[in-house]
């Protein structure tokens, strides 16, 4: 671990094994015998930290908005892409503790995990100090993007939201399917499936076809961001 680290953090820690189990990659406990501690728990702990954190900013900072835009803000600052791009500017990659196998590979600047070390070290920086100093660190690192928040997404557009997150993932286009056609000509109630491939996503109702599209868009969005999250304190 460089001797500089904890001044590009801005962080002094009082108990520095945290810092190095923060940096510890699960690789070198798959590589080793015995059961050698890593990052895992740290990362857990530090993205439920970072979660509260710009929640909470961003909860203060629009305080007439809704669940689902604030939901929406939070997704787009905190990805894995976003948080490998912290540990880059920290320079996390060099000081990551790696087996061999995943040095060869190119481990330092894998964006997955990039993204972990970071939570971790916050992870640790919690146990280290408390919320406040962790929190301090976040809001520095997160300044930028907070400010440039001027306003929140919405879901006005749902069919153009959902396509916009998926894209932003590697995901191919969504595809609407009408399920179903219920009622009289002058009062039709229609159901919408969406898919990503073979998968259904979610479905919706309305009164017309675009309204049932634009409904099953909305729960779609809203179910894929919330598997994204779990997913990301998962892994």
């Amino acid at each position: 671990m460089s001797l500089d680290l904890p001044s590009r953090l801005g962080f002094a820690f009082q108990d520095e094994s945290l810092l190095r189990l923060a940096l510890t990659h699960p690789s070198v406990a798959y590589e080793a015998p015995g059961k050698l501690p890593h990052n895992q728990r740290l990362e857990f702990l530090g993205d439920a930290v970072l979660g509260l954190i710009l929640s909470a900013e961003i909860y203060a900072r629009f305080p007439d908005a809704g669940e689902g835009p604030l939901t929406k803000a939070r997704a787009h600052m905190v990805n894995q892409q976003s948080l490998a791009q912290q540990a880059r500017e920290l320079d996390l990659g060099q000081e990551l503790i790696l087996s061999k196998g995943e040095e060869t590979s190119g481990g330092r600047d894998r964006t997955s995990s990039l993204a972990d070390a970071y939570e971790a070290v916050l992870g640790a920086m919690f146990l280290d100090q408390g919320y406040l100093p962790v929190r301090d660190f976040v809001l520095r690192c997160f300044g930028q993007a907070l400010d440039q928040l001027t306003e929140l997404p919405n879901l006005e557009n749902p069919k153009g939201e959902l396509q916009e997150w998926m894209q932003g993932r590697g995901m191919t286009t969504p595809r609407y399917e009408i399920t179903s056609v219920e009622g009289p000509d002058h009062d039709r109630v229609f159901e919408c499936a969406v898919f990503h491939g073979s998968r259904e996503l979610a479905r919706g109702g309305g009164k017309s076809k675009k309204a049932a599209e634009s409904q099953a868009a909305f729960h779609a969005l809203k179910a894929l961001v919330l598997e994204a999250e779990f997913q990301s304190e998962e892994s």
